[in-house]
């Protein structure tokens, strides 16, 4: 393979070498410079309308638009010189011509761009006198409603859609000040990913029917994670707000979802906030479940468990962690896991990237730690078996099912109404509680990390199993989910060389995963 041509260049006096073919404003970002900008997005292809992102170029006879204008060798670039100023304060004043006064009431205020560069760079006035155009607010359909009031005409809306989607629904109507965006007759954005266009709004204009007025920005916690919806494993940021989670978005990765979510997993979160759960241990005395403390409660739970064959019925929402614990405590009896399946929705225009027909975030994961997919859950369970349910709601199952089981011991974030009669509850907090690994479709291995607390006085799946591992005399405690990890690439071939360091929020592949095969990769387009 060639080696790739380096150009070096220089930005507000810092010395740049990037490869041929980028352009100014990503160049810029590798000196740590963000050029002011809004039609421009990695993901879609260039269009060049806002002429927000204005620079100097020495020697070049005008200003530069740098989100279509390549590097060249020996350029000098200069982003806060007084004309590259000039320019785009004059750009943030025709914007702000008719854009209303709402940001109180804009649910964008505070991660909002045309707020953020108006504070950075634009006039401290407004020089306009006359009356701003209004234009009520429209629901485009699925998730997304349009305040066309807010609108900069950006188009990422419309090429997101075009070019992404490969579904034409949206279009600049009108002309001139009247100029809005607007739907092709009998198109809505009813696109299962429709919804990424709120994303990429950088103003209030594409709004979440899902999340209108319930939160502002700077009342949110943000953490790094994974989507648990599917197999795909899209990286995103769950945001909570007064410990319930409250929005989910989409983190960039190269690797698997580029910039971008559906709206399936976007909006399928509430069941994170489930408030109908056991909140503290239960061991069954006289008859019924009575509170316990942990350590009577794990007592139990091993004192079951020990010298029985057991059969565990396990959720792919569980981590790679529980589920390799819980491979221990199978002793020589069997695992097995259970899917929701759906219809497949892929994302035209990024390869390999789609809803995927499992909607659990760890298919992959279970089975590679040993437990075995199947339609009947309980088929597997012979009679005098212990039942560990881990994770599973039971959904569908009747207590019946359950009779050939001597004990059942319930390690979950809810309590199954099929397992009622458990002898021993144990419980776990639920995906956006804890942290941990899951391992996606394409064998690779991410990061979830914990966005709200889990209630009373549950504890993470890892630390719970550990301890029932550790009672039946099997293993040392653990105390952080990485050693966990730890023991496992440790012990498993697949997960060989990886650790919680290596892996960081990109995540990395399995050793047995295909070295080359289909990825998600960011747009790469010229200027259209």
């Amino acid at each position: 393979m060639a080696e790739t041509k380096m150009i070096n260049l220089t930005i507000e006096g810092r010395p740049v070498s990037v490869p041929d073919g980028m352009t100014i404003l990503e160049a810029a970002k590798t000196a740590g410079i963000l050029i002011p900008h809004y039609c421009y997005h990695p993901g879609l292809p260039i269009a060049g309308v806002c002429r927000m992102c204005l620079v100097e170029v020495e020697k070049a006879p005008k200003l530069a638009p740098s989100c279509a204008t390549t590097v060249a060798e020996g350029q000098v670039v200069h982003v806060y010189s007084e004309k590259s100023l000039d320019a785009r304060k004059g750009v943030l004043e025709m914007l702000l011509i008719n854009h209303p006064l709402d940001c109180p009431i804009c649910d964008q205020s505070g991660e909002c761009e045309l707020q953020d560069y108006t504070y950075q760079e634009g006039r401290e006035d407004s020089r306009y006198r006359e009356p701003k155009r209004f234009n009520p607010a429209e629901d485009f359909g699925g998730d997304v409603m349009y305040v066309p009031n807010r609108c900069i005409l950006c188009t990422r809306c419309v090429r997101f859609m075009d070019d992404v989607a490969h579904d034409p629904s949206l279009n600049v109507s009108e002309r001139g000040d009247r100029a809005l965006i607007g739907k092709f007759e009998g198109k809505d954005l009813t696109h299962p990913w429709a919804a990424n266009v709120i994303d990429l709004c950088p103003v209030g204009a594409l709004l979440s029917k899902d999340f209108l007025n319930r939160a502002r920005a700077w009342e949110l916690d943000r953490t790094a994670s994974i989507c648990p919806n599917c197999t795909q494993g899209c990286n995103v940021i769950m945001e909570t707000r007064e410990n319930q989670l409250v929005r989910m978005r989409p983190r960039p990765n190269e690797h698997v979802n580029s910039f971008f979510m559906c709206d399936w997993g976007r909006l399928n979160y509430r069941w994170m906030n489930e408030r109908n759960r056991p909140e503290q241990p239960m061991v069954r005395r006289s008859n019924a479940l009575v509170a316990a403390s942990w350590e009577a409660a794990i007592s139990a739970a091993a004192h079951a468990l020990s010298g029985k064959s057991v059969f565990v019925a396990a959720s792919p929402m569980l981590s790679n962690e529980a589920l390799f614990l819980l491979s221990q405590i199978m002793q020589d009896g069997n695992g097995a896991f259970r899917v929701t399946e759906g219809a497949e929705a892929p994302l035209p225009g990024v390869e390999d990237l789609a809803l995927r027909r499992d909607r659990a975030a760890n298919v992959n994961g279970a089975e590679v730690l040993g437990f075995k997919r199947t339609g009947d859950l309980l088929g597997g369970l012979k009679q005098g078996d212990v039942l560990v349910v881990a994770g599973e709601d039971l959904a569908g199952i009747e207590a019946s099912a359950l009779a050939r089981a001597s004990e059942v011991i319930v390690i979950s974030s809810v309590l199954p109404e099929a397992a009622s009669n458990a002898s021993v509850v144990l419980p776990i907090a639920n995906f956006s509680e804890e942290e941990g690994t899951v391992t996606n479709l394409r064998g690779r291995v991410q990061r979830f990390t914990q966005a709200k607390q889990a209630p009373g006085d549950t504890r993470p799946s890892w630390l719970v199993l550990g301890d029932l591992l550790g009672a039946m005399g099997k293993q040392a405690s653990f105390f952080l989910p990485s050693e966990v990890f730890a023991k496992l690439a440790s012990s498993n071939q697949a997960f060989a060389g990886l650790s919680y360091d290596t892996i960081g929020f990109k995540g990395l592949p399995l050793a047995n995963a295909p070295s080359t095969g289909p990825k998600a990769q960011p747009m790469t387009m010229g200027a259209a």
